[in-house]
């Protein structure tokens, strides 16, 4: 079955306030043509400035969302956000072992913007022995990949970890560090493969690592190969950002459909 527009099914929390998980994952996929199908894996209480609580969904139920759309749809890529819960891990898990063509893109959520962690070491562990063998490319800022690895000494060191787990690539996004440029680097065979370098811009932003997930799936559901999908999503996020607007009291929101601006405003 071929499809006009690349489906991509995302698993994600749902943030009332648009900022992040599944509306920042709606609107980065719509931004590169893509179709998104939204799985919640969690119900948020939360505003531009910090998780207040969160409740899982049942990981079966979680399950029955995504096989739903699997057995209707030709999903071209499955992305992977705030997971909740090991039962949600173990049941996402089981759809990937009979999905394992559909390349994966996981951004590890594991604390909110303002640092509250949302995932207990079981819960890590689980994402590490179920999910990294599974992804095509993993997507941690720099203060995650620490966590995930946290035997690596340095950052190349914890995402050589990564890369033994399973995962083909990984991102490691560069904003938490205190550099004058926003410097993120791509591994994969073992080996840095690239860096890229940012402007760093102004305050910080919530969703920015929704949308940089999303985009990376996105185009690759556009056919293009990692490498040129990591760039082109880079560019994609980082001009989100720089037309960012402040809707609340906290963090600044990713301005995602930016494009769609008239150009005489």
């Amino acid at each position: 079955m071929s499809s006009p527009v690349p489906v991509v099914l995302t698993f994600a929390g749902n943030d009332p306030s648009g900022g992040a998980g599944i509306q920042a994952d709606i609107e980065a996929l719509a931004s590169q043509g893509c179709h998104c199908a939204p799985v919640i894996t969690a119900l948020t209480v939360q505003d531009t400035r910090d998780i207040h609580s969160l409740a899982p969904i049942d990981g079966i139920l979680v399950a029955e969302q995504a096989r739903a759309v699997l057995e209707d749809m030709p999903v071209a890529v499955i992305k992977i956000g705030l997971l909740g819960s090991v039962d949600i891990i173990e049941n996402i898990h089981a759809v990937l072992i009979d999905y394992p063509d559909i390349p994966v893109v996981l951004d590890p959520v594991l604390a909110s913007g303002n640092g509250s962690e949302l995932v207990d070491e079981e819960t890590l562990d689980a994402m590490l022995k179920l999910l990294l063998p599974h992804t095509t490319l993993l997507t941690p800022n720099s203060l995650e990949v620490r966590s995930l690895a946290p035997e690596g000494d340095t950052l190349e060191a914890c995402a050589m970890a990564l890369l033994a787990h399973g995962t083909e690539f990984v991102l490691v996004t560069g904003t938490h560090e205190n550099t004058q440029h926003v410097v993120n680097h791509l591994f994969g065979n073992n080996r840095l493969l690239e860096s890229f370098t940012w402007e760093r811009l102004a305050g910080s932003y919530h969703g920015s690592g929704c949308t940089l997930a999303s985009a990376c799936a996105g185009l690759l559901a556009q056919g293009l190969e990692p490498f040129g999908a990591v760039h082109e999503a880079q560019e994609y996020t980082w001009e989100t950002l720089k037309q960012g607007y402040r809707l609340g009291m906290g963090q600044q929101l990713p301005n995602r459909l930016f494009w769609a601006r008239p150009e005489e405003l």
